[in-house]
């Protein structure tokens, strides 16, 4: 039993293999071609974060392969009334045969699944995001990946971090290490990337920069994230203020390749971390990400459950 509850979890031969399986399982989306190997099979989505794309992504997405979810959020379980987390996971993995959890520490998270018999999903912590940088990877690899392998795309390529040090950057971090890729991180003073969090091996796939602008110099793809993380919230004012120059608009975005990508994990706030210009024009491809989603966690929930598997037509 294998669970995915960081982007490092998985090796390089299995990414390279779920990178093929979501194409793969996405044109069978695209041409209405069914696709249902999870017949019978439940899925529990568990939520102590509000979600839209998450939510949906994995609900439509289960039920899309023949399965069924049971969806929990904090105030309707008794996880909201102090049951011990191992105690929950005790009982829902006895009777599901998925787990996706979206909740706030990580340690929250591996807690449950240390005490799970099925797989369990992180759908998104307050120090990891792995399901959401997977989909912008393979995003990333349908604009830009000229008919070869997602591994070859990702080799040499650029991408500029701009904003929070959050769980979106920690994945990004982890991706870039194991992929073979480099990360620019621009963030404000206060507001940097926690190397400890992430087990940098090796400084060779990260590069700090203070200038957000020289960030993006050279960039394959420039991505960024909302200034206020949900639990945050109280910090919104402080942080309006130290970020105000790590809005990505088109003048950042000129520093980067001229076919350079923009992504935004969402929801997006216009004006604040990214202009209307960039997130609405041409480079932006924030649909297909969001999209995505859907696509790569139906590859991941396939095989964590059932291995790799024929490529029919």
């Amino acid at each position: 039993m294998k669970h995915y509850l960081q982007f490092s979890d998985l090796s390089l031969g299995e990414y390279e293999y779920l990178f093929k399986r979501a194409a793969f399982i996405k044109h069978k989306f695209k041409t209405y071609q069914k696709h249902q190997p999870l017949v019978d099979r439940t899925l529990a989505l568990i939520f102590e974060k509000a979600s839209t794309r998450t939510r949906v992504s994995f609900e439509a997405g289960m039920y899309q392969m023949g399965g069924s979810v049971v969806n929990l959020t904090a105030g309707d379980s008794q996880m909201s009334r102090s049951e011990p987390i191992e105690d929950s996971a005790r009982v829902i993995s006895r009777m599901v045969d998925l787990v996706m959890i979206r909740t706030f520490g990580q340690d929250r998270l591996e807690r449950f699944a240390a005490h799970s018999r099925v797989p369990v999903i992180n759908g998104l912590t307050n120090e990891f995001h792995p399901c959401q940088i997977f989909a912008d990877l393979f995003t990333l690899y349908e604009h830009r990946g000229q008919g070869g392998s997602a591994l070859e795309c990702f080799k040499d390529k650029v991408v500029a971090w701009v904003g929070d040090g959050n769980n979106m950057a920690n994945s990004w971090l982890q991706a870039a290490q194991l992929l073979n890729f480099k990360i620019h991180v621009s963030t404000p003073s206060g507001y940097e990337i926690n190397p400890d969090i992430v087990a940098l091996s090796s400084k060779q796939s990260c590069e700090i920069f203070a200038d957000p602008h020289q960030a993006c110099m050279g960039a394959d793809l420039v991505t960024t994230d909302v200034w206020t993380s949900m639990g945050y919230e109280a910090e919104n004012q402080q942080r309006q203020t130290a970020f105000a120059n790590w809005c990505v608009n088109e003048e950042m975005m000129a520093q980067a390749k001229p076919e350079a990508l923009f992504m935004h994990c969402l929801p997006a706030h216009r004006g604040e971390e990214v202009s209307a210009g960039v997130i609405d024009g041409p480079q932006s491809v924030v649909w297909d990400e969001a999209e995505n989603r859907m696509h790569v966690q139906k590859a991941l929930m396939e095989y964590l459950l059932l291995g790799e598997q024929p490529f029919d037509d």
